[in-house]
């Protein structure tokens, strides 16, 4: 069993956007777009500190879903793919607190407003305004835990490398046809644990 801490950060040009779901209450005869309006901040997933985090289930899906679309082989498996493997061979310790020089807070995000489905389904009709709390710049240190030992060092850290480019996370990410919630890596930090 490995424990790995890696630096991350956005790929410039490439905001993070959240789009958390909340349940803050409507006004005595609040409209949806006032209510949008009102509300845009509490689409960010805060620690109990405030801070603004990446969840830890984006960073594992984002790993996990690059793990299937990469389908790189295991060596002396007859075909098989990483894919299963990182399904259940890892996962991130806890959310991901961001900052930019100082931690991010929801007092910190830019309103991006876009027009969008009133649905939430592509292609079905009606559009309306939605605002979304949106990032510019952030870096932030994910720390994942590796169980399964097929998942060795070089591929663990060419699956999150890629993760950051071709699947994303947050709202509008590259693996849904996006621009937003790219990253890089700045570097790892490897550890060996036993139980």
């Amino acid at each position: 069993m490995r424990h790995v801490k890696v630096d991350l950060e956005n790929i410039p040009g490439s905001n993070y956007s959240q789009s958390a779901k909340h349940q803050t209450p409507f006004l005595d005869r609040e409209s949806h777009d006032d209510y949008d309006a009102r509300t845009w901040r509490e689409k960010c997933t805060v620690n109990r500190d405030g801070v603004v985090c990446i969840p830890a289930m984006a960073l594992k899906q984002s790993v996990d879903t690059c793990a299937y679309k990469l389908g790189v082989k295991v060596p002396s498996r007859r075909g098989a793919t990483f894919k299963s493997f990182f399904a259940s061979g890892f996962f991130c310790d806890g959310d991901v607190p961001i900052a930019n020089g100082k931690v991010l807070t929801k007092e910190d995000a830019d309103c991006k407003l876009i027009s969008a489905n009133a649905d939430g389904k592509r292609g079905s009709g009606t559009r309306v305004p939605r605002r979304f709390p949106e990032f510019t710049t952030w870096h932030g240190i994910a720390e994942f835990t590796i169980v399964d030992d097929v998942i060795t060092q070089d591929i663990f850290e060419q699956h999150v490398k890629s993760a950051g480019i071709i699947v994303g996370i947050g709202r509008f990410r590259p693996e849904n046809g996006g621009t937003n919630g790219r990253f890089r890596v700045k570097k790892f930090e490897w550890q060996d644990m036993s139980l």
